[in-house]
C-alpha cells in the first residue's frame, strides 16, 4: 500500500509522466493506494476539479487517524521547526499520517524531505521528469 501527496495528484491528473505518476498509476490499477484525509481535503478545495474525479477520490479508502495523532503531528512539526527547516502544518499532517500508518508516500514536494529527515516517513520517489 502506498499514500500519495497533493503535487503527485495533480501531476498524474494532469496526465503528466513522470515517475511519480507512473507509480500511483500503475498502484491504482492494483487497488494499492490509501488516500491521505489532508491530501483528500487539498484536491476537493479545486472548484474547477470535475465531478467523475471528485467521485474517484472520495471513493478510495480513507486513512483512518490514530488516537493521538493531531499531538504527534504537532510534535513532528515542531521538531522539523526546531532544526531551522520548513514545516507547513498541511504537510506535517500528511506526514504523520503516514508516518502512524508505517506507509510510503508518493511526492513531488522537497519539503518532505525535512519529515522523513526527522521521522521514519518513507519516501517513495520524488519526481525525476517525464
Amino acid at each position: 500500500m502506498i499514500a500519495a501527496d497533493t503535487s503527485t495528484w495533480v501531476a498524474f491528473l494532469q496526465g503528466d509522466g513522470g515517475d511519480d505518476a507512473r507509480l500511483l498509476n500503475m498502484a491504482l490499477g492494483d487497488c494499492q493506494v490509501l488516500m491521505v484525509p489532508a491530501v483528500l481535503a487539498e484536491l476537493l478545495s479545486d472548484p474547477r476539479l470535475p465531478e467523475e474525479v471528485r467521485e474517484t477520490l472520495v471513493s478510495l479508502p480513507l486513512i483512518d487517524l490514530q488516537t493521538g495523532f493531531w499531538e504527534r503531528a504537532g510534535m513532528l512539526r515542531a521538531q522539523v521547526l526546531a532544526r531551522s527547516r520548513k514545516a507547513r502544518l498541511g504537510d506535517a499532517l500528511i506526514a504523520q499520517t503516514c508516518v502512524d500508518r508505517g506507509i510510503p508516500l508518493l511526492t513531488r514536494d522537497r519539503d518532505f524531505r525535512n519529515f522523513a529527515e526527522t521521522a521514519e516517513l518513507d519516501l517513495v520517489v520524488r519526481h525525476q521528469g517525464s
